[in-house]
């Protein structure tokens, strides 16, 4: 009885779904064609046209329209378009006639008032030309469109793809933890049918979206992106996603019409779209500027999917089993939130192994819980190690750092080095790790190709560098090379970058700190440097005539903890070999500063430069002695090498039994110069054997 009733619920509720989908059908056929002539609109021509193909329309010649037309009442010259719709009321003249048997009369030969939908029906023939016009223009316009849609590529880099993976992503986590849920509390499938449905629907036509666009989405091939549509969907047909893709949207929702709408089991197809969420999941991974915490939050989504599902696995298992049947089962709670977290409460303590929960009465009920346990062990156990191995990766930075410190304070202890100085050297330890300036650039760059280096160095060190007076307006080209060679360095209080009459080898660029210039005592302070300043760039051009020479004119101090940035005289010396241009300009930039501050000496610069030409020419004659005692070296090795050759040779004559006289070993020419006599030893040699 209760399956025959069951069955008749269901009739009825067939019934009255096909009596709504009537009911509506019909109003949609009813106000649809009466939307559409709202919107169709004439002109006066065309209404013309009308009433002269109309032939029901006779006109009492009583009735006077000197300034109307018959049909719509439009004054005569107007060209305003009027709704078809919505007929004007015409106006009659009124006559001087009067009674009764007058106006029976004009009744009896009115005529008639004007169909609109008659009107309609005649003017067909015009609407069609009037679609044929619009789309005449129209159609250039839309073919354009269609056509750049029809060439559009997705690149898997581009962030309109990773925006569509976010929203493809969210439909499938809907379908995994929703849907589930749905399956297996009843009450919640029920109690939002509709707007479950919506939902579902919805999800469904990002599905069928998503399998566009893959159709559409590029790869890379010999490090260009494909763009040939068939080629792209060669590959796609190919692979196994295709075929998960394919299932996860088969139209398994007509079963509704024998089964009901409320059996969402009928789409667990849906949930075979997962792999677009990883996908999502590893681009994030990539993308984002946290990747350990993200690999976190990853993890934990992960883990909370899990206990869901077995969330709902363990209500499913209580049902078939008989809810409150005994201590194991869920108990007959009377709410579906109350239901749902206590089946929470027991797959989390399942699960996690921890137990505390009501033992197992039943045999199913224990292979249940074994079941559980195995999946637990396993699951967890690889999310521990998982876990460990990212707090590791985290601290990797942390640990190789302490190491360092570690090392330098064996060191400090096994040279007996005094406290003050230990303690100085830690606290520019700690300055750097809480600044995160522990790490060395150079190191973390060097896995990157010189191109990329050369770019991440330009967009950091470039308008630094731009500040130096000498090297404003200079070429790009040496810029560049000159970014490269810039090195951090971190100075702690009290340090001198630089003393007077020290020889500058180095220019240095303040980045962040305060540096002050100080007399010889170490107290007076006679100037301030902040961030963006610099010296030391004009002793490391080496110009001629300069009163300063190369060496330190000023004490130079750090106030507090300052970072630098270095460029060294010789890595400017290989930079501007490059650009023998640039450097003649960077020297006579130097040497207008230097004549501007009164530092240029133009007379001594003179006698400086014949100066350094008599030493280079004598480097010249020194490097010419070396050369000329190495050759005579060299002479002497081969005369020895000669002489232990032909000795070799003689011993082997002797050996073999032969009888070859040779005088000295040497045979002379006619010139006089001596030849080694290998070659005949070695012939006679031949001959004898």
């Amino acid at each position: 009885m209760f399956h025959e009733l069951n069955f008749k619920i269901r009739r009825i509720r067939v019934s009255w779904k096909l009596c709504s989908f009537l009911f509506f059908y019909v109003l949609f056929l009813t106000l649809v064609p009466q939307v559409i002539l709202g919107f169709i609109t004439y002109s006066r021509e065309e209404l013309l046209n009308i009433r002269a193909m109309s032939t029901h329309h006779q006109y009492d010649q009583e009735y006077d329209f000197p300034e109307a037309d018959p049909v719509f009442c439009l004054p005569p010259r107007t060209t305003e378009w009027i709704p078809a719709c919505d007929p004007k009321q015409r106006r009659r003249k009124r006559g001087n006639r009067s009674g009764l048997l007058v106006r029976l009369r004009r009744w009896a030969h009115r005529a008639p008032d004007p169909s609109i939908l008659l009107a309609n029906v005649q003017s067909l023939d015009n609407k069609i030309d009037e679609i044929g016009v619009f789309l005449s223009v129209v159609k250039p316009f839309l073919g354009e469109k269609l056509i750049l849609i029809g060439m559009l590529i997705l690149s898997p880099a581009d962030n309109i793809y990773y925006h569509w993976l976010l929203i493809i992503s969210t439909a499938v986590l809907y379908n995994w933890c929703l849907l589930v849920a749905r399956a297996c509390f009843d009450e919640l499938q029920t109690s939002g049918a509709i707007v479950w449905l919506v939902l579902d629907y919805l999800c469904d036509g990002l599905y069928i979206l998503d399998t566009a666009v893959r159709l559409r989405t590029g790869f890379l091939e010999q490090g260009l992106l494909v763009k040939d549509l068939s080629k792209l969907r060669d590959s796609y047909l190919k692979t196994v996603q295709f075929k998960l893709d394919l299932l996860s949207i088969l139209p398994t929702d007509l079963f509704y019409l024998s089964l009901g709408i409320h059996t969402p089991l009928l789409r667990f197809n849906r949930l075979l779209r997962f792999n677009r969420m990883f996908e999502f999941f590893d681009r994030t991974e990539t993308r984002t500027s946290y990747p350990n915490a993200f690999r976190i939050t990853n993890l934990v989504l992960y883990i909370l999917v899990i206990i869901h599902w077995n969330a709902c696995m363990y209500y499913s298992f209580s049902k078939a089993l008989g809810l409150g049947s005994d201590s194991w089962v869920y108990p007959n709670q009377t709410t579906l939130s109350r239901g749902y977290i206590y089946c929470l409460y027991w797959s989390t303590l399942t699960l996690t192994t921890i137990g505390e929960t009501p033992p197992p009465v039943r045999d199913e009920e224990f292979l249940f819980v074994v079941f559980d346990f195995l999946v637990g062990v396993l699951i967890f156990a690889s999310i521990v190690g998982n876990v460990g191995a990212m707090i590791s990766n985290m601290n990797a930075t942390r640990a190789e750092f302490q190491s360092r410190i570690d090392q330098v304070k064996h060191y400090m202890q096994f040279r007996h080095v005094s406290r003050d100085l230990e303690h100085r050297v830690i606290r520019w330890f700690d300055y750097l790790w809480t600044n995160q300036k522990a790490v060395d650039e150079q190191e973390v760059l060097k896995s990157l190709p010189n191109k990329l280096r050369a770019e991440i160095a330009i967009n950091v060190h470039l308008e630094t560098l731009k500040k130096v007076r000498i090297f404003q307006d200079c070429e790009a080209g040496l810029l560049v090379e000159l970014v490269l060679k810039l090195r951090p360095q971190v100075f702690s209080p009290g340090d001198y970058i630089c003393r007077k009459g020290d020889i500058g080898k180095e220019m240095y660029i303040i980045k962040d700190g305060r540096l002050a210039v100080v007399g010889d005592d170490g107290a007076t302070q006679l100037a301030m440097l902040t961030s963006g300043s610099c010296f030391g760039e004009i002793s490391i051009l080496n110009i001629r005539g300069s009163k300063m020479g190369n060496r330190r004119t000023a004490n130079i101090r750090s106030l507090g903890y300052s970072d630098l940035f270095c460029l060294s005289k010789r890595d400017l010396t290989e930079a501007l070999s490059d650009f023998p241009h640039a450097r003649t300009q960077l020297e006579q930039r130097g040497r207008d500063i230097l004549r501007k501050e009164g530092l240029l000496d133009e007379v001594g610069g003179d006698s400086l430069g014949v100066e350094e030409m008599e030493e280079k020419v004598g480097k010249l004659e020194a490097c010419v002695d070396r050369l000329q005692t190495r050759l005579a070296r060299l002479q002497m090795e081969y005369a020895t090498a000669q002489q232990r050759l032909k000795q070799r040779i003689t011993a082997l004559e002797h050996s073999v039994g032969t009888t070859v006289t040779v005088g000295s070993g040497f045979l002379s020419d006619a010139d006089g110069n001596e030849s080694g006599g290998d070659d005949g030893a070695r012939s006679e040699i031949n001959i004898r054997l």
